[in-house]
């Protein structure tokens, strides 16, 4: 056996989103998911408004956005990963609800119908609150349409994506990374997709309040929520397609 191969860790299953999840009292998980989710889209929506009054370029204002929410994500999920697994994501909830089905550890049907929620609130409040903070009516309903094709398959391909990064990290024993794996791999959609990678229904939901650059019209919520659900079972299925001889090795 090579030095190499003796000082590999040993590979789990699968690690938990969230150190010892069920070990922290349900509020306070759902706390963090709510305040979690807030902050999140307080940071893409409200640097989206200051780019756009710092520059008339679309190119440096989604410069700008993409890069400060690589950062705030990044620091969000170090920060609240510990407590609730900073899901901040509905998709990333159920994902997690369904592959976890069978351990009595995994996210339980209870602790799924509380982040949810508290996901969709904490989005809402956090663009209410981007707006508060740069002098906008606080509840404005977005005019920006995105109901084109290309953006919705973008928004699959975005979802996806994530998806098969967070399960294949746990699959893998990586989950250590996630903090600059995810932010990265969201920083890196803002450009490769056509969406801009929103890849998440209360993130999505949040900002159809705010008629701002990060903004999306009501009329086009139901086809993004919709491909990004879809997206999630497309990542979950490339998580058993790729990483099944994880299970097996495990097993054996």
């Amino acid at each position: 056996m090579s030095a190499i191969a003796e000082a590999r860790p040993e590979i789990t299953e699968a690690e938990p989103l969230a150190a010892e999840p069920s070990a922290v009292p349900l509020l306070n998980r759902v706390a963090a998911e709510l305040v979690g989710t807030a902050a999140l889209v307080a940071v893409v929506v409200g640097s989206g408004i200051q780019a756009t009054e710092l520059s008339k370029d679309v190119g440096l204002q989604l410069l700008a956005n993409s890069l400060a929410t690589v950062f705030g994500l990044g620091v969000l999920i170090l920060l609240l990963g510990p407590v609730s697994g900073a899901h901040f994501n509905p998709v990333v909830t159920l994902a997690e609800g369904w592959t976890g089905r069978t351990d009595p550890k995994g996210l339980g049907p209870r602790e799924v119908a509380a982040y949810i929620p508290a996901q969709i609130v904490g989005a809402i409040a956090g663009a209410i609150l981007a707006d508060a903070m740069f002098g906008k009516a606080l509840v404005q309903w977005s005019t920006h349409d995105r109901s084109a094709g290309h953006l919705l398959l973008g928004e699959v391909v975005a979802t996806a994506g994530l998806i098969l990064l967070i399960f294949g990290l746990a699959k893998t024993g990586h989950l250590r990374f996630a903090p600059v794996a995810v932010a990265s791999y969201i920083g890196a959609a803002y450009w490769f997709t056509s969406s801009t990678s929103f890849a998440n229904p209360a993130v999505t939901i949040g900002r159809a309040f705010t008629d701002t650059f990060a903004g999306i019209a009501p009329s086009s919520l139901a086809g993004f929520v919709g491909m990004q659900l879809i997206g999630g079972v497309v990542g979950l299925t490339l998580v058993a397609l790729i990483f099944t001889h994880r299970t097996r090795t495990t097993a054996e």
